[in-house]
């Protein structure tokens, strides 16, 4: 039996050997995925990402649980970690936290190391989601790092990307302050058992309506009135605010509700596809630039690429004029 066939009947060894594959882009590793493409686009991508400490790995944790005990769906978790600049070893920690799910075989978890990847989704997370997806996994859930404004990059990959905050790290809004917010589907107060709960759901409200207004204030008479405008509930998606304690799965169930609703909303507005368009756009082009560089590289002599590198290195020349001097064919 062939290694894609193996996936195909869902055998979990089979698929950490092409994990592995594909994480280090064997030959055999692109082959498998070349097979296995036609057997994806049934999976639900979620994103889960927001700053360090909002406790991710444990919604996470409870959100898999829910979909395990109370909908029978087969999950799998691409935990993105934080990886040394220099060894590219991964802390690896969310394994740690998610101990309540070893043992289910309808939960599969793997991390893996961003390698130093900007906005905390490393290379290979598309191509591990369209394992995934071929192998079965009715929900793909991608925990990003957590590192900043970069983290809009999750908007590329997920259908569905839940924002998460939590009260007590020092400022309100900081996820505004990281551009965040504007991506998220769903937003998360987590630790919601915390003092200043209110005041950080308060924040998140604020921006949300002046991002997604759904009403237009004008004074009348000196009288302050509003009027909902028609479009918004036909149209728009407004993310929704929802409350969480992930220690004890408090305000699950409604997250989960939430992002069934999102999914519906997407399929009914005709996002879904769209949004599987530029996922795969984007995906194409990284692959195209990737392949591009790689036969311009084996395609140049050593000495005359170090050569003009040690021009620019001496000022003489500037990377502009460089790279056109490469491509050009002209040192």
């Amino acid at each position: 039996m062939s290694l894609t066939q193996s996936i195909l009947e869902g055998n979990r060894l089979s698929l950490t050997r092409l994990l592995t594959q594909v994480e280090n882009d064997s030959p055999e590793g692109r082959a498998a995925l070349a097979e296995l493409f036609t057997h994806t686009g049934k999976a639900h991508l979620i994103g889960v990402t927001g700053a360090p400490g909002t406790g991710k790995s444990s919604l996470v944790n409870q959100l898999t649980l829910y979909y395990r005990k109370e909908q029978k769906k087969k999950v799998a978790i691409i935990a993105v970690d934080p990886s040394s600049p220099f060894t590219g070893g991964a802390v690896l920690g969310d394994r740690v936290r998610m101990r309540d799910l070893s043992g289910d075989e309808g939960v599969f978890i793997r991390s893996m190391a961003s390698r130093g990847s900007v906005g905390g989704l490393a290379r290979k997370t598309a191509a591990f989601v369209q394992v995934f997806d071929a192998a079965g996994y009715e929900i793909v859930i991608i925990e990003t790092v957590g590192a900043g404004q970069s983290e809009v990059d999750i908007a590329r990959l997920a259908h569905t990307t839940i924002v998460v905050e939590a009260p007590g790290l020092g400022d309100d809004i900081q996820a505004i302050k990281a551009g965040i917010l504007e991506i998220a589907d769903v937003l998360i107060v987590n630790k919601a058992d915390r003092p200043g709960v209110e005041n950080t759901e308060r924040a998140l409200r604020s921006t949300l309506e002046l991002a997604h207004p759904t009403k237009r204030i004008f004074l009348h008479h000196g009288q302050t009135m509003s009027v909902n405008l028609p479009e918004a509930d036909t149209i728009l998606w407004i993310p929704p605010i929802l409350k969480t304690i992930s220690i004890d799965g408090t305000g699950i169930a409604e997250l989960a509700d939430a992002v069934e609703k999102h999914a519906a909303h997407l399929r009914q507005s005709g996002d879904w596809a769209s949004r599987d368009r530029s996922r795969l756009r984007s995906e194409l082009e990284a692959v195209l630039m990737d392949e591009l560089m790689n036969r311009f590289v084996g395609n140049i002599q050593q000495d005359e690429y170090e050569d003009i590198l040690e021009r620019v290195v001496q000022r003489d020349i500037s990377p502009y004029e460089a790279a056109r001097s490469l491509l050009n064919g002209k040192m």
